[in-house]
This record gives structure tokens, C-alpha cells and sequence, in this order.
């Protein structure tokens, strides 16, 4: 390559540089004026956020202390409900230990009054019932000697009863 078409070459790449840096020139200008527009924009609208800012703080530290306080009140509550619980426990553990100390009393209270009851029915089947049997007994004895006697005479096979007619 000769020096001439090196420097048409680089006579066209020095054109094409510069144009593209009046090009860069211009988007810097555009871009610049967009800002100064966005920023008069914008300027209104800093004190507005500023405030909001401040106000979105104070909000957030009221709804700790609030949070903080309702944490404070539900621990207090939790601790009186546990505390709560425990007397509620041994009211019921006192009771069923008193219960079951009743129960046993009760049972030996049944347990004696069922003895005595089998010692009286016993006392009676001994005491009165035996006595009334062998009267019976005797009584009935008495009835059968004196039947006999009164009956001297055997009885006749015409007077015989079916209890008879079965030994005859």
C-alpha cells in the first residue's frame, strides 16, 4: 500500500472518529438538557419526601413502642396463666388425693357394713332359724306320733292313699 491511500484511509477514519464524537457531542447536550428538566422536576417534590420520610420514621418508632408494649402485656399475661395453672394444679392434685382418701373410707365403711350385715344373717340363720327348724321338727314329730297313736288300727287297703298303692 502506497502513502497516499494511507492517507486517504486515515482521512476517512479521522472523519468517521469526528463525526461520531459531534454525534457523542449532541446525546451529551440532549442527556444534559433531560437532567436539568428531570431535576426541576424533581426539586418540588424533595421536601414532600423529606417529610414523608420523617413522618414514615416517627410512625415506625410508635409502632415498636407499641409492638414493644403488647410483647410486655402478652409476657405478663403468660406469666399469670402459667402461675394461674400451677394453683389450678395442685387445687386438682389436693382434690383427687382427697378423693382417693375418701374412696378408701368409703370402701372400708361398705367393707364393714357388709361384714356386719353377713354377721347379723349369719347371727339370724344361727340364732333364730335353727332354733324355728328343729321346733318344726319336733312339731311335726309330735303330729306324726300322735296321728299314730289316734289311728290304732291299721288302715285298710280301701283307705290307702296313691302313695301307698305304689309300696303295695
Amino acid at each position: 500500500m502506497d502513502q497516499t491511500m494511507l492517507l486517504v484511509v486515515m482521512t476517512v477514519f479521522v472523519i468517521i472518529a469526528a463525526i461520531a464524537l459531534c454525534i457523542q457531542a449532541g446525546m451529551l447536550f440532549g442527556l444534559n438538557k433531560k437532567t436539568k428538566e428531570m431535576h426541576d422536576q424533581i426539586a418540588p417534590l424533595v421536601p414532600k419526601v423529606e417529610l414523608l420520610v420523617k413522618t414514615t420514621q416517627s410512625t415506625v418508632e410508635q409502632s415498636r413502642q407499641q409492638l414493644a408494649d403488647i410483647t410486655a402485656r402478652a409476657t405478663e399475661i403468660l406469666t399469670s396463666a402459667k402461675n394461674q395453672m400451677a394453683i389450678i394444679e395442685e387445687v386438682v392434685t389436693d382434690g383427687a388425693a382427697r378423693a382417693k382418701v375418701e374412696m378408701e373410707r368409703v370402701e372400708m365403711v361398705l367393707d364393714d357394713t357388709i361384714s356386719r350385715a353377713h354377721e347379723t344373717v349369719a347371727t339370724v340363720h344361727t340364732g333364730i332359724m335353727r332354733p324355728l327348724r328343729e321346733i318344726s321338727g319336733l312339731t311335726a314329730g309330735l303330729r306324726a306320733a300322735l296321728a299314730y297313736l289316734a289311728r290304732s288300727s291299721r288302715p285298710s287297703v280301701d283307705r290307702a292313699t296313691s302313695d301307698e298303692e305304689m309300696f303295695i
